[in-house]
This record gives structure tokens, C-alpha cells and sequence, in this order.
């Protein structure tokens, strides 16, 4: 079990950092459960996708997640750096783009984690949930610790600084280096 906690944990990182970013935007706290559950939801999908197509996908889907999340990440970044610079109101308040397109990147590799749990004989009633519970636990936890830090950057627009975080992130991703708090 504790396997399994430790993985969930880790897996719920890209998450975790994503919020922080997202933080930037000040969304309110039920803004952020919301989203944080969406996210929780589709980290809990998705290994349940691994374990019900098992080997076969985890392959072509560890290979390939670094890029979904690098396109994914850099796509969010240059629309709220875009509507940053050219509105006067925040990019993304609601987080409602953020909430459309943001999900399916960083679940991607829990696709690849939950083959590989398949293939130990995992329960699909277990890991799932854990996941999912965690990934939300920690989403709003990076939230709430992205928007305290951004009350402390009163001069600067912060939805421009979290799309200039997400576009970097995004090219590091692309360009293979390790971000802190994650695997990807």
C-alpha cells in the first residue's frame, strides 16, 4: 500500500506544480476545488484506462507524454500570455481554459503507471481513486500556495507571469530538463 501511496504521490506532482502556477490567476477557493476535482478526476481515469488496456498502450503512451504535456502546457501559456497583453482583465479568472485543456496533458502518464499496474494485478478500485484523491488534495494545495504568493507580486500582472511560466515549463519539457516537482 504504501508502494502505491508513494507513486499516487508522485504522479499527483505535475499537478501540484501546474496549481501553483495557476495560483497566479487568484482563483477563489471553491474556483480552485472545482478544478482540482476535474483534475483529481482525470488522474483517476486515467490509470483506470492503463489497467483495462494493459501493455500494449503503456509503451506507446510513456513515449509520448512528455510531448502531450510540453504542447499541452505551452498551448495554456501563450493563450494567457496572449489575452494578458492584449485585455486589461485577467486571462483566465474562471479557469475555465485552464479546466478544458490542461487535464488530458498532465494525466497522460498516469495512462502509462496504470498499465504497469495492470500488469502487477492492481485492483482497478484502488488505485484510480487513490489517485485521483491525491492529484486533488495536492491541486488545491498548489493553488492556494500560488495565489498567497502572487498577492506578494502587487505590481506585475500575475496572469502574465503564469503564462510565461507555463510557456517555460512547456519548453523545458520539450527540451528534456527535469522540472522540480515532477517527472515530466
Amino acid at each position: 500500500m504504501f508502494a502505491l501511496l508513494s507513486l499516487g504521490f508522485t504522479l499527483s506532482l505535475d499537478n501540484f506544480r501546474i496549481s501553483i502556477a495557476l495560483g497566479g490567476l487568484k482563483p477563489t477557493l471553491l474556483r480552485s476545488v472545482k478544478t482540482s476535482f476535474i483534475f483529481g478526476l482525470w488522474d483517476g481515469i486515467a490509470p483506470l484506462v492503463g489497467i483495462i488496456v494493459g501493455h500494449y498502450i503503456s509503451d506507446k503512451v510513456d513515449s509520448t507524454a512528455t510531448t502531450v504535456a510540453a504542447v499541452g502546457l505551452g498551448a495554456y501559456g501563450l493563450f494567457v500570455v496572449i489575452r494578458a497583453l492584449l485585455r486589461p482583465e485577467h486571462a483566465d479568472p474562471d479557469l475555465r481554459w485552464a479546466t478544458r485543456g490542461l487535464p488530458l496533458p498532465l494525466s497522460v502518464d498516469n495512462v502509462a503507471a496504470g498499465a504497469s499496474l495492470g500488469l502487477l494485478g492492481y485492483s482497478p478500485w484502488l488505485a484510480p481513486p487513490l489517485f485521483a484523491t491525491i492529484t486533488f488534495v495536492m491541486s488545491v494545495a498548489g493553488h492556494q500556495i500560488g495565489r498567497t504568493a502572487a498577492h506578494f507580486i502587487p505590481r506585475i500582472r500575475t496572469d502574465l507571469l503564469t503564462g510565461i511560466a507555463f510557456v517555460t515549463m512547456a519548453v523545458f519539457l520539450a527540451m528534456g530538463i527535469t522540472l522540480p516537482g515532477g517527472g515530466g
